[in-house]
């Protein structure tokens, strides 16, 4: 079939396995260029397939020579239909993993479930003994509780009173205004429940208690901050109590995991194309702008690239990792220099439809959106006949059945 993307607002419903193919080796590609990595040897990462994720797993294999175990949730796909670009990108470092000499597995299921953390457990232990790195880098819009068996469902909302600021439709390029009703405290409290940190301790117990965590171990989850710009909407919203949330959890797993000479981080990354950030008002149109003055001060940095930076730079540089007072890493630093931002600025009072091509990078995020799902990789000729099955090496994969 001939693939292309098809679009609903913010998500694309369709993905391309040579695109997704060739984006997961441009960062093998990037990784092989830089420094080998003094890092970890057997890693864990809960949410694996699209994101920090995906490069994380991608550096510490191909940086480290790491064994790793993936995990994700299901995606199926046929002949006439696709499979999701994070199935067409584990299978692609699955086959460039098993290329190279490297051991890597998936697991896929409900993140969020215990029988995804049982099989998981059950594959560390025959497959590799113990890990010595756990990236918790899932995003999920709901989550069903596996004590109460409840599904609810994050929002993203201001807290206490409306919210207006400017906001753009990526895809046509229109500026507009647009106003946030604040959450509930329900709201808010089934946002922390999904994006806070409870899963990520319901992990490291399962880790534990199931004798795969090694002695030593790091775990490091993600997290973002941003500017004055979009406080309202993101760090002082209700996205903003999960991340809090997430980052007292990192406080309490760092006490716990200390005990055997363990570590637990937040990595406050830069502002990124995502499909999750992509559906917050307010976000894309100030990555636009940001966009374009990283790149023209050769600051602009990925998925991978702040990954490797993480590495190489934080995590495993030798000596004290550096925090801030908070005791968080600080990837956004270029992001939030203050030059930076008050270019940002500047170009957020005067953008409107009529020049936002001239005082954005819009196109760059346009084409980073559709690079998530496999389009527009230059390598790519998208109007061959392209089968949408793809499976995983043999033996890589473990499903969970639920």
């Amino acid at each position: 079939m001939i693939i292309k993307p098809r679009t609903r607002g913010f998500i694309c419903t369709t993905a391309h396995p040579d695109g997704c193919a060739a984006q997961v080796q441009q960062q093998i590609d990037y990784i092989a260029g830089k420094p080998r990595l003094e890092g970890p040897k057997n890693v864990l990462v809960i949410g694996a397939s699209t994101g920090y994720g995906l490069a994380a797993r991608i550096a510490a294999a191909f940086g480290a020579g790491a064994a790793t175990v993936g995990v994700y949730r299901p995606s199926k796909s046929s002949e006439t239909r696709t499979a999701s670009a994070g199935w067409y990108n584990s299978a692609a470092f699955e086959q460039k993993a098993a290329a190279a000499g490297l051991k890597s597995f998936s697991v896929t299921g409900d993140a969020f479930s215990n029988e995804t953390k049982a099989k998981t457990v059950e594959v560390i232990k025959a497959e590799l003994g113990r890990v010595d790195l756990v990236v918790y880098s899932v995003a999920s819009a709901r989550r069903t509780n596996p004590k109460t068996g409840e599904t609810v469902n994050s929002v993203l909302k201001p807290i206490g009173d409306s919210y207006s600021n400017k906001t753009v439709n990526f895809h046509t390029g229109e500026v507009s205004e647009v106003t946030i009703d604040p959450a509930s405290e329900e709201e808010i409290a089934a946002t922390v429940e999904v994006m806070g940190g409870e899963d990520w301790q319901l992990w490291i117990d399962a880790l534990r208690e199931g004798g795969v965590l090694a002695d030593g171990a790091t775990t490091i989850a993600y997290s973002y901050i941003g500017p004055e710009l979009t406080q309202r909407i993101y760090r002082d919203g209700s996205i903003g109590r999960a991340k809090d949330h997430l980052e007292e959890t990192a406080h309490r797993l760092g006490e716990q995991l200390a005990e055997t000479g363990g570590r637990a981080f937040v990595s406050v990354s830069k502002a990124l194309v995502t499909q999750s950030s992509s559906a917050i008002p307010v976000v894309p149109l100030y990555v636009s702008v940001l966009y374009k003055i990283m790149k023209e001060k050769g600051l602009h940095e990925g998925c991978i690239e702040q990954t490797y930076r993480l590495f190489a730079e934080r995590l495993y540089g030798g000596g004290e990792v550096p925090v801030d007072g908070k005791g968080r890493i600080r990837i956004d630093d270029w992001e939030m220099r203050g030059d930076v931002q008050a270019e940002v600025a500047a170009i957020w009072e005067r953008i409107s439809s009529d020049n936002i091509n001239e005082l954005s990078d819009l196109a760059g995020y346009r084409r980073e959106f559709f690079q998530l799902f496999g389009f527009e990789a230059d390598s790519v000729d998208y109007e061959a006949d392209t089968s949408p099955v793809v499976e995983m090496p043999e033996g890589s994969l473990h499903t969970v059945q639920e």
